[in-house]
């Protein structure tokens, strides 16, 4: 398949040569080796001020110290916001103590001194923050999904074409992963390669593609509790409407609890899209940027669900438990003729396969698998395949990769544009197995088609005092 059209850069333009080294965590960090860039700082190393310190935070604030300094650190949880300071003391080539708290993320931002912000909240607050970032003059790094909306992405785009920042999405698999292959060859970019194999037609032309993004939990009911004295329960709900707090202890979630805060905001429709988003930020990104359409978009949308509470015009009709959908089947079609399924259960697993007329393969963060795969070792793809892809950068660590865009002004891998696409299709996925009907997309309008309910729902109510301003 043809390569697709850049994205819309007005005032960047992509390297195509760049002579950059790539640089016991988690499964993100690469363990590439660290540069300095000529910041304008006394050390060349960015100042950076990270808002949101919980559990991804511990990824995300590491990584952006091997390569800045971290000044201050913001989470509306106490305990959150002390544990996030206390690593960022103990981080050799830190500045120990000189490190600030905020509960206020603005208080951050106010701060001239900062270079980059990370934003690692829930995903409620990641377009509101990032456009108020942009506004400030900062450089962004922002995990995914990007937005709660397809109506955020269209005002994040608007604000970063005026404001000519840089912005990195944190969905890794563009950058890292290591998977198994035949013969236990290992890939290290495996699902760059993936990417390769589909653009430089090694299964033909492209018929259909199967995300398997897992399903997600059910909680059973959640008793009201008291919001604990660390946290600020009301701002954590920002935009989002005013509601008790629930907590659970022994439930199914992240730290044997089942709450409405915290990790499992993921599985709530008032603070995220559930698995559609949480994962589907990964796997239908790959898949969509696999395909070409990763600046376009589907032209309809269609599918079945079972959530965990009834649902009356696409609302849940009870708030004492997750309601994000915990099954799915979703129908995708392109205007190219691509066929793309996104579904909580397959026989492969969770992973991408790929279906073409002269072949298919699957890909997942253990492994790179079929017979295109296997043909590698007697036809090679082109030396330069993977670093066309990767913009002219070679690939490796997601967050050196932003770093060392902040310094040459380029967009890097994960850039908004290519993300609002992919995103779009996931909240059109939950748009259409919430109202339970086909929607029909128009990508260049950026519209659904025939049906002005479902139209409306690009965009969320937003609670008094925490509208997006753009």
């Amino acid at each position: 398949m043809k390569a697709p059209r850049s994205a819309r850069r007005s005032f960047l333009k992509t390297s195509t040569v760049a002579a950059l080294a790539a640089g016991n965590l988690p499964y993100w960090f690469s363990g590439a080796s660290v540069q300095a860039y000529n910041f304008q700082v006394p050390n060349e190393r960015p100042t950076v001020g990270c808002i949101g310190t919980g559990d991804r935070w511990k990824g995300v604030g590491p990584e952006a110290m091997r390569f800045g300094n971290v000044v201050a650190v913001c989470d509306v949880d106490a305990e959150h916001r002390g544990e996030g300071c206390g690593i960022v003391q103990k981080t050799p080539g830190q500045k120990g103590g000189e490190v600030k708290m905020y509960e206020d993320y603005r208080k951050i931002l106010d701060r001239k001194d900062i270079d980059i912000v990370t934003i690692v909240t829930p995903d409620h607050w990641h377009s509101k923050i990032a456009i108020e970032a942009l506004k400030a003059g900062k450089d962004v790094y922002c995990e995914k999904p990007l937005t709660l909306t397809i109506d955020e992405g269209k005002q994040i785009i608007k604000v970063l074409e005026e404001t000519k920042r840089v912005f990195q999405v944190g969905t890794q698999q563009r950058s890292e992963m290591s998977a198994k292959g035949p013969e236990g060859k290992n890939f290290p970019q495996q699902f760059i390669t993936a990417v390769a194999l589909v653009r430089h037609g090694r299964i033909g032309q492209v018929k259909k593609v199967t995300c398997d993004i897992g399903g997600a939990p059910t909680s059973g009911s959640i008793p009201k509790d008291e919001a604990p004295r660390h946290l600020n329960w009301d701002m954590w709900l920002g935009q989002a409407p005013l509601v008790d707090y629930r907590m659970k202890s022994g439930g199914n979630g992240w730290r044997g609890t089942n709450s409405r805060c915290h990790y499992e905001f993921r599985w709530w429709y008032e603070y995220s899209g559930g698995k559609m988003t949480d994962w589907g930020a990964h796997h239908v990104d790959i898949a969509t940027w696999a395909i070409g359409m990763d600046n376009s978009g589907p032209i309809s949308v269609e599918g079945t669900a079972e959530h965990p509470v009834p649902f009356k015009d696409g609302h849940p009709t009870q708030d004492d438990q997750y309601n994000a959908a915990h099954k799915f089947d979703i129908t995708v079609m392109y205007p190219n003729g691509v066929e793309m399924h996104v579904v909580s259960n397959s026989t492969d697993g969770n992973g991408i396969l790929f279906e073409g007329t002269e072949g298919r393969f699957f890909v997942s963060r253990g492994s790179l698998k079929g017979k295109p795969v296997e043909d590698l070792a007697t036809n090679p793809l082109p030396d330069d395949a993977i670093t066309i892809l990767y913009k002219g950068k070679k690939p490796g660590n997601h967050m050196q990769n932003f770093m060392e865009c902040v310094k040459d002004r380029t967009q890097p891998i994960s850039d908004v544009w290519t993300h609002h696409r992919a995103m779009t299709t996931c909240h059109l996925s939950n748009i259409a197995i919430r109202l339970g009907r086909k929607l029909n997309w128009d990508a260049e309008k950026q519209e659904i088609v025939g049906d002005p309910q479902a139209n409306l729902w690009q965009a969320r109510e937003q609670r008094k005092g925490y509208e997006i301003q753009t």
